[in-house]
Order: C-alpha cells, then structure tokens, then sequence
C-alpha cells in the first residue's frame, strides 16, 4: 500500500542514506584500532551510527579524546576512496524547497562538508554535525535541533535513516522515521515507521515552501 506523508521538513543522515562510504569508515576505523591496540571487527561495529567522539570514549577512555578526534578525523578525511552517492538521492534533493531540508550526522562538520563536496551533493543550509550536540544519536536530541532548524515541530517531519541508533533517535525525537535498506537488514530497523530498499524509492512534491507531499511503497 503506498504512503502518502505532508511534512514541513525532512531531516536525513548523511552516510548510508545519502551516500555511501561504508569503505572508507571501517578502513578508518580497523586503522585506528589497529594504532591503538583495539579489536577492529569489535572497533568498527562500535563506530556505526555513533559520533566519533563517543566512539574514542567508549574504546580507549584512557586517552585524551579530543586529540583522537582529529586523528580519526583526519583518516576519514583523507579516504574518499570508493564513495559514490546513492540512488535517488540527486532527484530527490532536487525536490524540495531550498530550506526545507538538512542533514543531521554524527560526523563532525569537517567530515560531512568534505564528504558532501566530493559526492557533488548540495551543501544544505542546515546542519546538525557532531559539534552541534551535547548528546549524539539514540539521544532525541540531534533530531530536535534539526527540526527547530527547519521552524518545525519534530512531528511535522520525516527522518530518513539506515541505522538503528538513528532511528531510535528520530523516534525518541517524535519525527516520523523512514528507514532505508542500505547497511542493515529489515529485522533491525523495525522501530522504524516505514523501510524502503532506497531513496529511489521515494518521491517528494513542494505542495508549498513550507510544505511537502512524500510519497513511497513500503517494503521490508
């Protein structure tokens, strides 16, 4: 059964809903476990969805996390290698009313806008990066602040995730959650409202700057 949704905005995660770069995080992740006498397998499963900070915090809370911040910052930075958009997301972006979107990540600003620029994809005018939060996702706390952002209350917006700590997030948010089949099987994104294999699946029409019409077939 097709869904039909009017949102006032649309809040999306940045990697593995509007791109992919699956290759470059766990390389970055397995080399920094790797310098730092962690598990990688262990290292890089800690690291989805989850902002870096509370990542170093969580492996190796012995040391000083700002300055492995920028250690893994700056290995994700540098690796762009194998990082394609995907698919839907050009026709879909191209959609909506400038403003009435953004991107809300766990990656730091640095990492997003370096990511974003070398994938072609709009810069948003409004981000919620790492740096922007006292609480990362499943915290309701990012998708908050993205819908103020947009003027919105978080019921009047529709989060678009592949993870299950962000879609715990939208949902703790009170956003409707649209997950998308990118990096996790259907049984772990059940929290979400809705689960669509990609954003090609998915339609939206400016009704109004203030306004938009989605529409998507469920599947999963």
């Amino acid at each position: 059964m097709n869904v039909e949704l009017r949102a006032r905005g649309m809040l999306f995660d940045m990697d593995g809903v509007l791109m992919s770069s699956i290759g470059s995080v766990e390389r970055s992740w397995q080399r920094y476990a790797v310098s730092r006498n962690l598990d990688p397998e262990r290292t890089i499963h800690v690291a989805h969805g989850r902002r870096a900070i509370e990542t170093v915090r969580t492996l190796r809370p012995d040391l000083n996390d700002e300055d492995e911040l920028r250690f893994i910052e700056d290995l994700e930075v540098e690796d762009n290698e194998g990082l394609v958009v995907l698919p839907g997301v050009p026709e879909l972006l191209a959609a909506l009313p400038e403003g009435s979107w953004a991107v809300v990540t766990s990656a730091t600003e640095r990492l997003a806008r370096s990511r974003m620029a070398f994938a072609g994809i709009t810069i948003p005018r409004h981000f919620v990066t790492a740096e922007t939060v006292a609480e990362g996702k499943p915290h309701p706390e990012p998708y908050r602040r993205g819908a103020a952002l947009l003027g919105a209350k978080p019921g009047e917006c529709l989060v678009v995730e592949d993870a299950p700590a962000g879609v715990a997030s939208g949902k703790a948010a009170g956003c409707h959650v649209l997950a998308v089949l990118t990096t996790y099987a259907p049984e772990h994104l059940t929290a979400a409202d809705w689960r669509v294999p990609t954003l090609a699946n998915v339609r939206a029409t400016a009704e109004r700057p203030d306004h938009i019409l989605v529409q998507f077939e469920p599947r999963g």
